[in-house]
């Protein structure tokens, strides 16, 4: 790969904009809420396959949150430095069963596989593609979490495995914004909870969601988007909902 160098000038005048998870609900309106925004010279539609349809001027990039080197390839790929990444990943269902509702339904292999994409996968994405923001001007870098990994917002209980994959994943994106502050001062690194979105994830616990609390993708996406654009380097590190409130771990 040719190695392009930049000069300050050059870092802060290119805005490339990157969003890993881009065939989800939320992913595929972040994508689409970056592209017309008209902010961004460059924005990059990762995921594990192609996105149908993708708006005028997004690239899309291969890769596969449950495959390290699939995450490291990935950001050898990128060719510019970044400005925005959004990871917009997360299981908590598949064909393979439910959140947990008891410590009888615990399992190690389910365990193993919602860390390896709610945890693990963010956090090789924080080690390959954090290098790559931009260091001379602001810039953002941001997971998507959940409410439920608060642990001191834990009133119900369930969801084992669902709640400490994303517990462990906010306390990964602490830990990496106080190493980040030191390379990088004008970055953000900050987990973000876009509420109870109708995607397929929330499909099959929607039941009880007040209307006015079940949010389309684009809404979400669009509150996420002005809540990062809000944040300061000040605030590096915590967790914040899609209406601007911070959230306690």
């Amino acid at each position: 790969m040719t190695v392009i160098v930049y000069d300050a000038a050059t870092e802060a005048a290119m805005t490339t904009a990157m969003v890993i998870g881009a065939n989800g609900g939320i992913g595929a309106a972040l994508v689409a809420g970056l592209a017309g925004s008209g902010r961004y010279t460059s924005i990059i539609a990762a995921a594990r396959r192609a996105p149908a349809a993708l708006p005028d001027g997004v690239d899309y990039h291969p890769i596969d949150l449950a495959d390290p080197a699939s995450i490291e390839a990935a950001a050898a790929r990128i060719d510019a430095p970044l400005t925005r990444v959004i990871v917009a990943t997360g299981i908590l269902h598949d064909e393979a069963g439910g959140p947990e509702r008891s410590l009888r339904d615990l399992d190690a292999d389910r365990l193993a596989h919602l860390f390896a994409i709610n945890t693990i996968g963010p956090a090789l994405v924080l080690r390959h593609f954090a290098p790559l923001l931009v260091k001379d001007a602001p810039s953002a870098i941001a997971c998507i979490s959940a409410r439920v990994g608060s642990i001191s917002d834990n009133r119900l209980g369930g969801w084992y495995g669902y709640r400490a994959s994303k517990a462990a994943l906010n306390q990964i994106v602490r830990t990496a914004a106080i190493e980040l502050a030191r390379t990088r001062p004008q970055a953000v690194c900050v987990a973000l909870h876009p509420g109870t979105v109708d995607t397929g994830l929330s499909k099959p616990f929607q039941r009880g969601v007040p209307a006015e609390k079940l949010f389309a993708p684009a809404y979400s996406a669009e509150r996420l988007l002005a809540v990062l654009d809000g944040l300061t380097p000040a605030q590096s590190g915590r967790i914040f909902a899609w209406d601007g409130a911070e959230i306690t771990p």
